[in-house]
């Protein structure tokens, strides 16, 4: 992905989210955390949609609002997979074709300091699905 549909991507999704908001009622929730840098995230499923509210950089806004794209309508199995395939993406900056949009954040890979930016969203997540809506936090890299 070329770094100007990146920045149209990344922006984009940052500061005109599609899925930001906490829904007056959810079936499970999941939170984190950087204490580093202050970003906090919390994660919302509601049916199999999934919202967030995220405060925080650029990149933890757009990986928010992607997670959520990508995860809706899927089952716990199929967001584990997910979650590792856009892991090793931000690890590797290895595009995979399966992953669409998300291989905007590829670029994150030469930024290591940012990693955590882009996988709290998923950190938050995955304690959702988990029923422990603080496991987020406790999911360092």
């Amino acid at each position: 992905m070329n770094e100007a549909l990146y920045d149209s991507i990344v922006l984009d999704r940052a500061r005109h989210p599609r899925h930001a908001g906490r829904p007056a009622a959810f079936d499970a929730m999941g939170a984190g955390e950087n204490r580093m840098c202050g970003d906090q995230v919390s994660i919302f499923r509601v049916g199999s949609a999934y919202r967030h509210e995220a405060v925080g950089c650029a990149i933890l806004a757009a990986s928010a609002e992607l997670m959520c794209d990508a995860a809706t309508g899927k089952n716990a199995g199929e967001i584990a997979i997910l979650a590792e395939s856009f892991e090793q993406l931000v690890r590797t900056g290895q595009e995979n074709p399966d992953l669409g949009d998300l291989n905007a954040l590829a670029g994150i890979a030469q930024y290591p300091s940012r990693l955590r930016c882009a996988t709290l969203p998923w950190s938050a997540l995955r304690a959702s699905l988990a029923g422990d809506p603080g496991a987020g936090d406790r999911d360092h890299d």
